[in-house]
């Protein structure tokens, strides 16, 4: 009965000092912070010009959503990050001494997306109130319009970068392929949009944009402060939208571990 508790400890162990250990692990984690917090204030720097004359939020854009705008450069970093936990196991082959040291696979898995969540959200954290300290700096006080949604955009900003990051593990447990995975969960962050934006029927422009995981995911940020432009509401709901995305975490995950535990490693 306490062999699975032990197993588990055992897993997590093995799982972070694999992480701790690799030589690319730290400069991605930093590189997190740097490009998040960077993409950020350059974005406020750009846009702080032509929102300088506006006299109250409403007539400018969202300018706490503007001031983590990086979290959508970061994303791709933690993408990375998460699916070279495993994927790197899988191009060297040592995935089969870390799955003959611990046969119980799901519980490999699940040790692996502790570690990435835990990483992912020290890392996320600075970054994300980095970033919103550089909109602040630029943009003096006009990015904090209200304490509540401000922090409801900060938090889910940091809950969408692990999201990211399961959805990376989860896709690259499933392909073993670290650049098969990296492209697939780029794809799915970056293309939808693309793909959003080209579509002329407002309608399935909208379905495109509830179901894309970053574009859902993202409206987390959304604070309601600025104009409201063209395209009228948000097509999601803040929290709404980050269960989008928690959907296609987890179908990565069960995927992934699905495939884990049928297949030879």
């Amino acid at each position: 009965m306490r062999r699975a508790p032990r197993s588990g400890r055992r897993a997590l162990h093995a799982e972070w000092t694999k992480l701790r250990t690799s030589p690319g692990a730290l400069a991605l984690t930093l590189a997190v912070v740097v490009s998040t917090v960077g993409s950020s204030a350059a974005a406020a720097a750009a846009t702080a010009g032509s929102v300088a004359g506006c006299a109250s939020g409403s007539c400018g854009p969202d300018l706490t959503r503007l001031s983590l705008t990086g979290v959508q450069v970061g994303q791709a970093v933690v993408a990375v990050l998460a699916v070279l936990l495993i994927g790197d196991e899988y191009g060297t082959g040592m995935v089969r001494v870390t799955l003959t040291a611990l046969p119980r696979r799901t519980t490999v898995l699940a040790a692996k997306a502790v570690v990435v969540a835990g990483v992912v959200t020290v890392t996320a954290v600075p970054a994300v109130l980095g970033s919103l300290a550089a909109g602040w700096l630029v943009l003096p006080g006009r990015a904090f319009s209200g304490h509540e949604v401000v922090a409801r955009a900060a938090v889910g900003s940091v809950l969408y970068l692990v999201l990211v990051g399961l959805l990376g593990l989860g896709t690259a447990t499933a392909v073993r392929s670290p650049a098969a995975a990296a492209g697939i969960v780029l794809g799915l962050l970056y293309v939808f949009p693309i793909v959003a934006q080209a579509v002329t029927d407002p309608g399935w422009r909208r379905h495109l944009e509830q179901v894309g995981p970053m574009s859902a995911g993202l409206a987390v940020q959304a604070t309601g402060t600025g104009a409201v432009g063209a395209g009228g509401a948000p097509p999601i709901g803040p929290w709404q939208g980050l269960g989008v995305l928690a959907l296609w975490a987890l179908a990565a995950l069960l995927t992934g571990g699905l495939l884990l535990a049928r297949r030879d490693a």
